[in-house]
């Protein structure tokens, strides 16, 4: 029987949570909140997604962020860790063209619009 659209989403949500682990050498939460903090804007920009609170002081102990800025020991990190994000990303996006991409996001954005909009009566 051919899966269903909730088993790939799920499956893929947690295969790039290992998988980023692992290539990052850190979670992909302390990588967000990182990559938030070295555009400008505060780690509580993430606030819907869980473990955002642990990642800060995960980054704060290791002394890439403080009081939710980031630093420049945190910048150097970035930079570096940015570049192992790119390889990530080329090897899960391997065999996808942009356009399968752009449309793949599109059409997931539309389902959760469907089921996050007011019911029409």
């Amino acid at each position: 029987m051919e899966k269903h659209i909730g088993y790939w989403v799920k499956n893929l949500d947690t295969v790039l949570e290992s998988a980023m682990d692992d290539a990052l050498q850190m979670s992909r939460r302390e990588w967000q909140v990182l990559n938030t903090a070295a555009h400008g804007a505060q780690p509580d920009e993430l606030a819907p997604f869980t473990g955002v609170e642990e990642a800060v002081a995960q980054l704060t102990a290791r002394g890439w962020l403080a009081d939710g800025r980031i630093t420049e020991a945190g910048r150097a990190a970035h930079v570096e860790i940015a570049e192992r994000v790119g390889r990530f990303r080329r090897q899960a996006g391997a065999g996808v063209t942009p356009e399968e991409y752009r449309t793949t996001v599109d059409v997931l954005r539309r389902m959760a619009d469907n089921l996050t909009a007011p019911v029409a009566s």
